[in-house]
């Protein structure tokens, strides 16, 4: 994935754009396990906009790492729209950065249901001072290094829009 010259090229203008603004960011990361963190680390000078990643995998990560109440995940689960958003928080508060962006999501090939198919993935991105977002993507099946690549892609896409001024 790193290697993906289209992400890559994201990815450098992401860190120049957040360096030029003096702004920060965290991930949170499930389903694509740092590799959001780790596109970002690829880019030289990335150090003055990284300031952490978390990989919260399981239920008691994303509890202990950065705050995701237990109660949360189990009433809604591990990937769904509430938990995506608490995990930006969590990051958020943290890292005390001035983004964060949190991806849990269902890459397979395995663990979908009907409710919560393969492909499924929450994102959520959280913002000093501004209201939290969140995406839902629904990517099918179309394979776990796909799922990640796409996951990857929508979540460098929430943080070019935490560039972007409100109106």
């Amino acid at each position: 994935m790193i290697d993906d010259p289209a992400l890559l090229a994201r990815a450098e203008a992401l860190v120049a754009a957040y360096a030029a603004a003096g702004l920060t960011v965290a991930t949170a990361e499930s389903c694509t396990g740092g590799l959001v963190a780790g596109l970002l680390t690829a880019i030289p000078g990335s150090s003055a906009v990284l300031e952490r990643g978390f990989v919260t995998y399981s239920n008691a990560a994303k509890s202990e790492s950065i705050g995701v109440p237990a109660d949360l995940i189990a009433a809604h689960g591990a990937v769904s729209a509430p938990v995506a958003r608490a995990m930006a928080e969590g990051a958020l508060a943290q890292a005390r950065t001035s983004v964060a962006v949190a991806i849990t999501g269902i890459a397979g090939p395995g663990g979908g249901s009907a409710d919560k198919p393969v492909g499924l993935v929450h994102f959520g991105l959280a913002a000093a001072g501004g209201a939290v977002r969140h995406l839902e993507r629904r990517y099918g099946d179309l394979g776990r290094i796909e799922i990640r690549r796409q996951a990857v892609g929508d979540a460098m896409g929430l943080l070019e829009l935490a560039l972007a001024p409100t109106s």
